[in-house]
């Protein structure tokens, strides 16, 4: 069945790059796109209309991490100076002889089969990446049974996702006074890289275009060489993409020069992991940051020569006291720009917006990580991560992802007159601007509303477990903290 949506501005494709049409419409044909532009004359057998809206390829959100992030939450202002402002060691490494609760990413397997919050962990997740245009995700490295669950949730949702179980040779552990260790496997992470690779095959052979596999080494200071050239090659064998969290982290980048007497960057480019396939979570902490007082350093310039993607996450690192050095220089050296959302808010819109503040004020240069930039890393930079040349954009052909944005509500003044829709929406747009999504060709969501979701449940649902968490925090923190402790509310003078 052929439908056309018809909108006040829609974000076509041409030669390569977005164009805006205004007053225009996009027209799909089953799964997939067969016009958009200002001058369709032929017939449609369905016709949406969206006044107001911007019509735009769906949000392609390349770090994300399954959860709620209740106990992240206990970071907002708050949190260990010594581990430099890194938010996974703060709150999810538990004490000696002690196990975490409400964080699905670093519980044993084992301890994952039998945690309450997997499976409102996947439909909270997916739910709100949907609810907020989202229409392609990259999960980055939760247990076999996380992705499982996900799984279900693209399925039930119509939301794609790129889900890979994460695996190391080892993870970060606590003695009882709070210092962390790094504790190995036995078998260097054998097993869970099998894993993996088992679950990846498994996906690929399903016929579903909504669900595609991942490898993801979780933290390249935790991987050990073999498991590393393990991924290149099983990457290679089973052509799907790498992610893996890098440069990252001051404790992580002088882990790795200590232990390899190479920045975290030289050490995947000494194992031909460097490649268009790789998406890098963060990598805003290499050698070429001033805050690293590094030496000679080239890890911008690997990266940029390699073709690499980055998962800039903007809103995650900066309420952590970190920001990526130069937005414009990373482009200029030749690297794939991305968004992603890591922890919370899952709203790309406000991600968007944030990197563009960001960019331009650690590039000292206005015209830097404009709005234009920032929206093609949303959508054509996330495409280009995955290999995928169907994703990203509103084009013949591509993958009927569409979502409508609405810049022209009548119920708030946030927008004021607009003179361009796209700088308009990064910087006065909300995830709950978007009314309409569409993946395959199938509405997905539609003022609003998914179907057979109750938003307002399922947040209440979270927030109950959240509170259960919270109370709960002082029997693993390495500290003993409680969550009164470890951030104390605002405006409570008893909380000190």
């Amino acid at each position: 069945m052929k439908t056309r949506i018809n909108g006040d501005w829609v974000v076509g494709y041409e030669n390569g790059g977005h164009v805006l049409y205004r007053q225009a419409c996009v027209v799909y044909d089953g799964d997939r796109i067969v016009y958009a532009g200002d001058d369709y004359r032929g017939e449609a057998d369905r016709v949406i209309e969206a006044p107001g809206c911007l019509l735009s390829p769906g949000f392609i959100d390349t770090h994300v991490h399954s959860g709620h992030r209740a106990l992240h939450k206990l970071l907002t202002d708050h949190g260990r100076a010594d581990l430099f402002g890194q938010p996974y060691m703060d709150v999810t490494i538990a004490r000696s002889g002690t196990r975490i609760q409400g964080y699905p990413n670093y519980l044993t397997q084992e301890e994952a089969q039998v945690d309450p919050g997997i499976a409102l962990h996947a439909a909270f997740t997916v739910s709100e990446l949907l609810r907020n245009g989202v229409t392609t995700f990259v999960e980055l490295g939760g247990h076999v049974i996380v992705q499982e669950a996900l799984w279900r949730q693209c399925e039930a949702l119509g939301v794609r996702g790129y889900l890979g179980p994460g695996y190391d040779s080892g993870r970060w552990a606590s003695d009882d006074d709070g210092n962390l260790t790094r504790v190995p496997y036995p078998d260097g992470g054998l097993h869970l890289f099998n894993d993996a690779v088992a679950f990846i095959e498994r996906v690929e052979r399903d016929p579903s275009d909504l669900v595609h596999g991942i490898l993801v080494p979780r933290e390249v200071e935790n991987c050990s060489v073999d498991i590393l050239r393990r991924t290149v090659a099983a990457a290679r064998d089973l052509g799907v993409p790498m992610a893996t969290h890098a440069g990252y982290n001051v404790i992580e980048f002088y882990e790795t020069v200590r232990e390899h007497r190479k920045t975290p960057i030289e050490l995947l480019d000494s194992v031909e992991m460097l490649t268009p396939a790789l998406n890098i979570g963060h990598a805003n902490f290499i050698s070429d940051s001033p805050r690293l007082n590094y030496s000679g350093g080239s890890d911008l310039r690997r990266m940029g020569k390699s073709r690499v993607s980055v998962s800039h996450c903007p809103i995650n690192i900066v309420r952590r006291a970190r920001v990526l050095d130069s937005w414009k220089s990373y482009r200029e050296a030749g690297v794939n720009m991305t968004i992603g959302s890591d922890t919370y808010p899952r709203d790309m819109i406000m991600n968007m917006r944030t990197a563009s503040y960001h960019g331009k004020v650690m590039s000292h240069d206005l015209t830097a990580a404009s709005a234009q930039e920032v929206f093609e890393a949303a959508t054509l930079g996330g495409a280009r991560s995955l290999g995928r040349e169907d994703l990203g954009r509103l084009a013949p052909g591509a993958r009927a992802d569409i979502v409508a944005i609405n810049l022209g509500r009548k119920d708030v003044l946030r927008y004021g007159p607009i003179w361009d829709p796209i700088c308009s929406l990064v910087e006065c747009g909300v995830g709950d601007d978007v009314d309409l999504v569409v993946t395959g060709g199938e509405i997905r969501m539609r003022d609003g509303r998914i179907p057979d979701v109750d938003l307002g449940g399922l947040r209440a649902e979270a927030q109950a477990f959240a509170e259960k968490v919270w109370g709960q925090v002082q029997d693993w923190d390495p500290l003993r903290r409680t969550a009164r402790m470890m951030c104390p509310p605002s405006f409570c003078p008893d909380c000190e």
